[in-house]
């Protein structure tokens, strides 16, 4: 069956059943180092394979659970796939409804789940280059009151951390707090390599949900998936060009309308072009991920382009990232009409 027919079969299955819902010398001593890194992973026998993680963020989408009549579509479509993923936790959703008791419950299921592995989103997702140090700080530590008690009971660790909005500070001062901060709870900082601003697609997409005009909402499902592997095919060639070889990938996607119904599709597009789904612990396996990070602004940009010394060649490749303009547009659109 083409892609085609599995996107109108999958959308209007789900509509009809209401479930829609200094660049020279320190870049140099990189480069060798990097290539002893990667001598060791090729004579490990692994650096041809094609890898990748789905990591999810806002976790759980607690509004969504009560229009769905208390049933998480994502989680039980993940399910079903048999695929790992890693979730990232908010906990301050779990009072975003009157339900509390049954968001617990739903936040449990998450991190219950055989394939989960799980970490920490912040309790509230502020931008930590606003906020600052201490108040980010208490935050995090917010974050995992309930969190930490249920991987206990599920023989699980709550290691990871992503900042939200991937918004790690606004210069190397805060980048480097927070990472000492991170150290000292042994906390991971999480990083992604790719992303296609699926919280935008999402925002359109239900939109025109809302409007009843289904054949839009569609459109903008089925833009969403080309656009997600269009961005794959773009980091995929700043791997080879810049590091000579494939690398294990992290995406990073977020609980919401537009992937409960379409992050199967990207899965099964995934497998179709060779890439094996993995979880997180054997992505960042990859020593491309042990490379320092030279990014220190704000803006929450893929570890590939944190890795180039260069701002030269970073904004080079970004010139040259698949274009967002269409759905940019769309969506301050709608924007405005709801304000």
């Amino acid at each position: 069956m083409g892609n085609e027919n599995i996107r109108s079969k999958l959308f209007f299955k789900r509509a009809i059943s209401g479930n829609l819902v200094v660049q020279g010398i320190r870049y140099a001593q990189d480069k060798f180092l990097l290539m002893l890194l990667m001598l060791c992973f090729f004579q490990n026998g692994r650096a041809q394979d094609k890898t990748i993680s789905i990591t999810m963020d806002d976790i759980p989408n607690t509004e969504m659970y009560e229009q769905n009549g208390f049933r998480s579509d994502l989680l039980l479509m993940l399910d079903a796939l048999d695929v790992p993923f890693t979730i990232f936790i908010n906990e301050d959703k779990i009072y975003k409804t009157r339900f509390r008791a049954k968001n617990e419950k739903l936040l449990e299921a998450w991190i219950a789940n055989a394939q989960s592995l799980i970490g920490n989103h912040s309790y509230s997702h502020p931008r930590y280059s606003e906020v600052g140090y201490e108040a980010f700080m208490a935050d995090v530590v917010k974050g995992e009151e309930l969190s930490r008690d249920l991987a206990i009971k599920y023989d699980k660790e709550l290691r990871y951390f992503r900042f939200p909005f991937n918004d790690m500070g606004k210069d190397s001062l805060q980048h480097h707090g927070m990472r000492d901060f991170m150290e000292s709870r042994n906390m991971v900082i999480t990083p992604f390599t790719i992303e296609s601003s699926d919280w935008m697609f999402d925002v359109v997409y239900r939109y025109y949900l809302e409007q009843g005009e289904l054949e839009k909402a569609k459109a903008i499902g089925e833009a969403y998936v080309e656009k997600t592997m269009a961005m794959v095919e773009h980091f995929e060639t700043v791997a080879q060009t810049e590091h000579g070889r494939p690398m294990s990938h992290i995406y990073l996607c977020h609980d919401n309308r537009l992937n409960t119904d379409y992050l199967e599709e990207i899965i099964i597009r995934l497998k179709q072009q060779g890439y094996d789904i993995v979880d997180l612990d054997q992505s960042l396996e990859d020593p491309l991920y042990q490379l320092p990070d030279h990014y220190y602004r704000k803006w929450g940009v893929s570890w590939l382009y944190r890795w180039m010394a260069s701002q030269k060649i970073r904004v080079s490749w970004m010139k040259q990232e698949p274009s967002l303009k269409d759905i940019e547009s769309t969506y301050h659109e709608i924007i405005k009409k709801r304000q």
